[in-house]
């Protein structure tokens, strides 16, 4: 379980400087869906902490507010099955 959060949030994390580096080059970009999905499948932690590394994505309401959500479900979940 560790390893598979460990690797889903490095991969969140990744995903969103590549996001990133498409945009400031006008390059085609990884959908908002994607992302939100990676968020969703447990890399909400490495999707955040991209967001604010890079400066990514910060005034979409759908990050700045969901993805913190999923990350608090998500926390809720995990603590009840330990």
């Amino acid at each position: 379980m560790i390893y598979y959060l460990f690797t889903v949030n490095l991969i969140g994390l990744l995903t969103m400087k590549l996001d990133k580096y498409k945009a400031i080059n006008h390059r085609y970009r990884i959908s908002e869906s994607m992302l939100m999905m990676l968020a969703v499948v447990g890399g909400s932690g490495g999707i955040y902490l991209g967001m604010y590394m890079f400066k990514h994505k910060t005034k979409k309401i759908k990050f700045y507010l969901g993805v913190p959500l999923i990350m608090i479900i998500q926390c809720i979940i995990l603590g009840s099955i330990l």
